[in-house]
């Protein structure tokens, strides 16, 4: 039921808007609880949503793991439990996994059709795991790009993503090469110490930073950071999770729910950074849209 994310689209922009609005958006939505799990190197966070729009409940198991020896199993799992609001009994039990990657994917695309430049022809995707194959779907899927192209830190994967997606893609054998000149650049990596720096980057290219999730992870060197215009889903979530934006002190310009309301302008003529972090209400939309597919369905 989520194969093409481009149909969350909707969903996920009324979400964003309504979740920058307030109380008056009616969205309730702590930031994530993350539970380290120190002997094993991971985490476990927790992420309760309720949408008043959708009148939907929701919360988020998800697992993330930093550096883990069998590369079988995903660095990211997830599970997502779907209640019935008026009384709370559980509905049902979701893979989280999909609706994680492709509503932040989604999201991300939503962040670039408001901040790309306005002539853009060249895709840089820097990972190739699973957030790099749900962001180049729904990428290619609404934009035409001339060229795209993809980085990793193991080159196997690299090549094995630019062999299974549909699309020609030019395997890069540094970062740097794949970032020269692009005009979207995509950041899905498990870095802790940037892998993308301000002097390679374009002028009036646009960023979006999925990776780096902890206050002490970065994708982004300070001067990317600084020199940008910031954009962010949420705030709080930003001040409190996002290495990139703690530690570099860069100033959050907007959250994308404001842009989209049409209280902050989107700036596409700028260098532009969409950090995106994952909120709540964005799975609990997602969650409510497959459920409503499959009830449809049935």
């Amino acid at each position: 039921h989520l194969h093409r994310a481009s149909l969350l689209l909707p969903a996920l922009e009324a979400a964003l808007a309504n979740f920058s609005a307030g109380a008056a958006g009616g969205v309730v939505q702590p930031v994530r609880t993350v539970l380290p799990v120190p002997r094993h190197g991971g985490y476990l966070g927790v992420m309760p949503a309720y949408s008043a729009a959708d009148d939907a409940l929701t919360t988020k198991l998800v697992t993330f793991y930093e550096h883990l020896k069998d590369s079988s199993v995903p660095s990211h799992q997830a599970t997502v439990l779907l209640f019935e609001p008026s009384n709370g009994t559980l509905k049902a039990v979701l893979d989280g996994s999909v609706i994680t990657a492709k509503r932040t994917a989604a999201v991300s695309a939503i962040a670039t059709k408001l901040l790309m430049p306005a002539f853009a022809e060249v895709l840089c995707i820097l990972g190739a795991g699973v957030q790099a194959y749900s962001h180049y779907d729904i990428f290619t899927e609404l934009f035409t790009f001339k060229e795209v192209r993809i980085w990793n830190r193991t080159k196997e994967r690299a090549v094995k993503f630019a062999g299974s997606v549909r699309g020609p893609v030019r395997v890069c054998s540094s970062a740097q090469e794949a970032v020269t000149g692009a005009d979207v650049i995509v950041t899905v990596t498990m870095a802790t110490a940037p892998i993308l720096f301000g002097d390679w980057v374009k002028p009036g290219a646009h960023i979006n930073a999925v990776g780096a999730s902890r206050p002490d992870w970065r994708e982004l060197d300070d001067e990317l950071m600084k020199n940008s215009v910031l954009f962010v889903d949420s705030r709080d979530a930003a001040l409190t999770e996002s290495g990139d934006v703690i530690l570099s002190g860069a100033e959050i310009f907007a959250e994308l729910g404001e842009v989209l309301k049409g209280t902050k302008p989107a700036l596409p003529e700028k260098t532009t950074v969409f950090k995106s972090l994952g909120m709540a209400v964005e799975d609990t939309v997602a969650a409510k849209f497959v459920y409503d597919a499959w009830s449809a369905g049935n």
